[in-house]
């Protein structure tokens, strides 16, 4: 018997990303990211959605590293 529980792909404000139950409230720091179905589902969409999982300030400040050693290399 399938999982009859709907859920929804929240996201905050470090693009991570969850699966939430419908209909329940999400945490302060948290939005619906506009994609609901079942958890199979919501779980397929996160992986095509979120290939890297670090933290967006981690991603950035190792993209801003990577930059000033490229600009010191010349």
């Amino acid at each position: 018997m399938s999982d009859p529980t709907r859920y929804l792909v929240a996201v905050n404000d470090e693009e991570q990303h969850a699966l939430w139950q419908d209909g329940t409230p999400l945490p302060a720091g948290w939005r619906a990211e506009g994609f609901s179905g079942t958890e199979e589902e919501c779980v397929a969409h996160v992986d095509q959605v979120w290939p890297d999982i670090r933290p967006l300030s981690l991603r950035r400040r190792l993209a801003d590293e990577a930059a000033r050693q490229a600009g010191g290399a010349r």
